[in-house]
C-alpha cells in the first residue's frame, strides 16, 4: 500500500511541475518535513517553508524539465533529475525525496551543478523570498 501511495504522489508531483500550478502542493507534504536548500547549510523545517521555496522556484527556473527517476527498492526514496535555466545560466540537479509510509514527503533534498547556475539561483531565490524562508531555519 505505502508503494501504491508513494506512487500516486510522484504522478501527482509531475502533474503539478508540468501545469506549473504547485497551489494544492501541501496536500502533498508532510506537516514535519524538512528541505534542504543547495545553498543553505542549516535545513528548513516544516511544511510551510517547503511550500515557499518549490512555489517560487518554479517560477525562477527557465526550461525546467525532469529527465530521469530513480526508487529505492523499498519506493520510500526517489531520486529526480533535472536540468533548468536561470538568468541565462544552465544547471543541472537532483531532487532527493523521502517519502512517510503515508506517500507523504518527508524529506526533500536539492542539489545543483555547476556553480555558476547554482549562485545564479541562490541570487534570484533570496531576491524573492530570502527573509521569509529564514525564518523556517
Amino acid at each position: 500500500m505505502t508503494a501504491d501511495r508513494i506512487k500516486e504522489t510522484i504522478g501527482r508531483w509531475h502533474e503539478m511541475i508540468a501545469s506549473r500550478d504547485l497551489n494544492a502542493l501541501h496536500e502533498l507534504i508532510h506537516p514535519d518535513a524538512v528541505f534542504r536548500s543547495p545553498v543553505a547549510h542549516t535545513p528548513y523545517q516544516g511544511r510551510d517553508a517547503l511550500v515557499l521555496a518549490l512555489s517560487t522556484v518554479i517560477n525562477v527556473f527557465e526550461e525546467f524539465t525532469y529527465y530521469r527517476e530513480f526508487t529505492t527498492e523499498d519506493g520510500k526514496d526517489v531520486v529526480l533529475e533535472f536540468s533548468a535555466n536561470v538568468g541565462g545560466k544552465q544547471l543541472k540537479g537532483a531532487d532527493f525525496i523521502n517519502f512517510d509510509d503515508e506517500g507523504l514527503i518527508r524529506e526533500f533534498e536539492v542539489m545543483i551543478r555547476p556553480a555558476s547556475g547554482l549562485m545564479a539561483l541562490g541570487e534570484e531565490m533570496g531576491k524573492r523570498v530570502g527573509a521569509k524562508l529564514s525564518a523556517f531555519k
